[in-house]
């Protein structure tokens, strides 16, 4: 649909407004001016410029002209009295996530804010929907787990958005190092070497590594286990990997998993992505006849809460969930306050329990 006059003389002056060729306080140019830069009427202009005073971007002064009002300023203070935090994870209704929330909201709700969270399933697409609703919300401010974010982000316009719109932004689990935002992390890559040489330590050379790598987490959990055999170059060559990434088929990575564990010289301990994969695989070990943790010792990651009621439990590496979250919650407040926060980076607690055991000889 073609615009309208006035909305082309007001999409005009906002444009070079937001571009920052005029700053707040500064002179416009006059009705007249205007009229002969876009060839139109003196009443196309007043509407124009009618709803860009509407929108705080404009005001006049009787007798003195238009000026730049603090557009920039007025957007923040409608956000803030909005008292709602947008926050957008790529899973909500199991596993880590609602631990995270519960943090989220604990911190934010003292302070008079409120939640609105989206899921975007770790779908590209969705996120595109939650960020621009979100943006649309006019959110105080965002807390935003990224999207296969170990992947080059299409959406990066709109978190470009986010930041011309100065809505304070902090990122969970991953992060994007060209945008400028703090973030909170685990030291996924630092925990995951360190469970790999404990196994090793007791004994396991043979270990198969299976890792989601279209996110910043599993790259790293890959990186550590890559590492901790860099360091023992004289069994580097008896590891093995299998790596996947979201929406893709698992029943195809799980036949795999089991081809590799059905080999003569198969691995004797697995260390997966995180809990949840971990305990398909607890069944894949199963269904070969082997067992837990005489024939392979395995291993997970996060502390999934059903992984404690195993047979065997679950040796995995415990992720702060709710700490994490307190801090998110604390740490978007004070962004909001205009306060300036630095990253924060978790060391993880190694959780050992029976389902590993040194590999039988």
């Amino acid at each position: 649909m073609a615009e309208n006059k006035y909305e082309i003389v007001k999409r005009g002056l906002q444009t070079v407004i937001e571009s920052g060729e005029y700053s707040v306080g500064d002179k416009l140019p006059t009705e007249s001016e205007l009229m002969d830069q876009y060839g139109v009427s003196r009443y196309t202009v007043r509407r124009a410029i009618s709803d860009l005073q509407n929108e705080h971007y404009v005001y006049r002064i009787q007798g003195g002209g238009m000026y730049v009002d603090d557009w920039q300023g007025n957007q923040r203070q409608q956000a803030i009295n909005n008292k709602m935090i947008g926050v957008v994870t790529t899973h909500l209704a199991d596993y880590i996530f609602p631990s995270i929330i519960s943090g989220i909201d604990r911190a934010i709700s003292a302070q008079g804010y409120s939640l609105i969270v989206s899921n975007t399933h770790n779908n590209r697409d969705k996120e595109r929907q939650s960020l621009r609703q979100m943006i649309d919300n006019k959110v105080a401010g965002l807390i935003i787990e990224p999207t296969q974010s170990a992947l080059p982000d299409p959406n990066i316009d709109l978190y470009q958005e986010v930041a011309k719109q100065q809505i304070p932004c902090i990122f969970i689990n991953a992060h994007y190092p060209q945008l400028d935002a703090p973030y909170l992390e685990v030291k996924d890559r630092e925990a995951e070497r360190e469970m790999v040489e404990h196994l090793m330590g007791m004994g396991h050379q043979r270990i198969l590594g299976i890792f989601q790598v279209d996110d910043m987490q599993g790259l790293h959990r890959m990186q550590g286990f890559i590492n901790a055999y860099m360091a023992h170059p004289e069994i580097s060559y008896l590891s093995e990997t299998v790596m996947y990434q979201s929406g893709q088929d698992m029943t195809k990575v799980l036949e795999q998993v089991a081809r590799i564990l059905d080999k003569p010289e198969r691995p004797t301990a697995v260390v997966c992505y995180n809990d949840e994969l971990a305990i398909q695989i607890m069944d894949v070990i199963r269904s070969l006849d082997l067992t837990i943790p005489e024939d392979v010792s395995i291993v997970g990651f996060d502390d999934f809460v059903l992984s404690r009621y195993l047979e065997p439990r679950l040796t995995t590496i415990e992720h702060p969930k709710e700490k994490m979250g307190l801090d998110a919650g604390k740490m978007i407040m004070a962004r909001i306050n205009g306060e300036e926060v630095a990253p924060i980076l978790y060391d993880l607690k190694m959780v050992y329990t029976e389902s590993i055991t040194p590999p039988i000889k």
